[in-house]
């Protein structure tokens, strides 16, 4: 008798708990989030109320827990004070006219300042870049900072890792910080931490997933900075991770797929903005500090000090991610778009805008702007490449003219030049991961020569490319329109 009021009583029960689900999640979900998200998390509850609410109690909070919070305003307020002597040198930058209020965006959410004095080369064949990397340890004096997204020992990277060991044998301090989930699931990420191990140089996993440590986080945010930093003096950063092209992974070898990224080499005193963040992670995952007064430690001393070229180009390091109260690299990429007066070119492989980039870019083609977005034919992310492709026919709408590097390249480079002033380089995609859960790293860089250069990458993208047309666009088959707006869905729900 006893369990057949149980069984009667059930069906009301799991209804009592289906509508207490539905009204909290109304009530809590939008709560500090973007519409378009909040809307899509409460399709997944609406939908299946269980499953999507134990999802969103998983995946809904961005938020890092309150001591790596507190570690990131640290370093802020000691970038702050070291380079504070610089602030009067950006107030002064007045071309193009809307850039000083850019600088000083950058400078209000990251911290980081317009520094001047820099030379910047870029690299954008794969091997050739690694192989530059490799030189520039070879000649460090005194430490060398490694941090990737992808670390991964294989047949292209070796003499990266021997260049490593070699450095520590002549008694340089190497360290070395690499994201966990992302380089322990590649096929040559678990060889890379066993030679580590095996080489005794001071290592740390970045965002690892511990569940039961009483700190716990959403477990799919990502560090996905790319940076090498040598003697405070000499710095790389850029799209690349530090693994062969394939990736090693059966799938992409068999469809013969291949990375092309874009990487740069900064001489100067930037090369310390960029060390900056290195210790800012360092810091996070290890509660140690590398503090001017710790030997073989590189300095937050003042930026300003620091030795850089003459007629050399002015940089600013943007860092963005959950550690900032802000989207620091959406705000930035917003303010580029529409300052842009002539010409905005675009390279990434994963653009999945927010409403808020989309109408950017948009209004900037529809107001005569040159408006053109480089993406890949091919992707090996299924969700994200069809999302991506949803929004074409906006774009093509508008007026941007979109180019498709042709397969089995992966076009893996994010970059964007606005007019013949300015240009960013970095690890960000135009996607909301890449603007609310990874941590990134652009470069901004001001000065007609370096974007000059940066016109012949893209103008190497153009030769070979393929221009999609609206008629073209419109005529493909529905089913795969169809599916293309079903992954745009999902790509809201951060």
């Amino acid at each position: 008798m006893k369990w057949r009021r149980i069984l009667k009583a059930f069906p009301t029960v799991i209804l009592v708990v289906d509508v207490i689900i539905r009204i909290v999640a109304v009530l809590a979900v939008p709560r500090n989030r973007r519409p378009s998200s909040a809307m899509a998390w409460l399709l997944a509850i609406f939908v299946s109320p269980i499953p999507g609410s134990l999802l969103f109690g998983i995946l809904g909070s961005s938020k890092l827990p309150k001591d790596r919070r507190d570690r990131q305003r640290e370093i802020n307020g000691l970038i702050l004070d070291a380079t504070a002597a610089i602030d009067t040198k950006s107030d002064k930058v007045t071309n193009p006219p809307w850039f000083g209020s850019v600088v000083t965006l950058n400078r209000t959410l990251g911290a980081m300042p317009l520094i001047p004095g820099n030379t910047v080369e870029l690299h954008p064949d794969y091997q050739e870049s690694i192989a530059a990397m490799t030189a520039a340890i070879g000649e460090a004096t005194e430490y060398v900072h490694v941090e990737f997204y992808i670390l991964g020992l294989d047949k292209s990277t070796r003499a990266f890792f021997d260049a490593l060991a070699d450095a520590k044998a002549r008694g340089v301090v190497v360290r070395v910080l690499y994201d966990h989930f992302a380089t322990i699931r590649n096929p040559a990420g678990p060889e890379a931490r066993r030679w580590l191990r095996e080489s005794g140089i001071p290592f740390e996993e970045m965002l690892p997933v511990h569940p039961f440590s009483g700190k716990f986080r959403r477990p799919d945010l990502r560090n996905h900075r790319k940076i090498l930093v040598i003697d405070g003096k000499v710095a790389f950063t850029g799209s690349q991770n530090m693994v062969d092209p394939s990736y090693n992974k059966k799938g992409n070898i068999r469809r013969g797929l291949q990375w092309k990224d874009l990487m740069m080499r900064i001489d100067g005193p930037a090369a310390l903005g960029l060390d900056a963040l290195f210790i800012t992670d360092w810091y996070s995952e290890t509660d140690e500090l590398l503090r001017p007064s710790d030997e073989n430690a590189p300095s937050l001393r003042n930026i300003s000090q620091s030795p850089g070229a003459v007629e050399g180009l002015e940089c600013q390091v943007v860092p963005s991610g959950p550690g900032f109260d802000g989207e620091n690299n959406l705000r930035l990429f917003n303010a580029l778009v529409y300052g842009a007066q002539d010409k905005l070119i675009i390279a990434s492989p994963y653009f999945v805008p927010d409403d808020s980039m989309l109408y950017a870019i948009t209004t900037a083609a529809q107001r005569g702007v040159d408006v053109q977005l480089f993406a890949c034919e091919v992707a090996d992310q299924f969700l994200v490449y069809h999302a991506q492709r949803s929004y074409y026919e906006t774009l093509l709408r508008a007026g941007v003219r979109i180019f498709l590097y042709p397969k089995p390249t992966v076009l893996h480079s994010k970059h964007f030049t606005i007019d013949n002033h300015v240009a960013v380089v970095g690890s960000s995609n135009m996607d909301m991961r890449s603007f609310s859960l990874n941590f990134e790293v652009s470069l901004l860089v001001r000065g007609s020569r370096f974007v000059n250069k940066m016109r012949e990458v893209e103008e190497q993208y153009r030769s070979v490319s393929r221009e999609v047309t609206l008629e073209n666009w419109l005529a493909r088959p529905a089913p795969i329109q169809v599916l293309d707006n079903i992954a745009r869905l999902t790509a809201s729900v951060q």
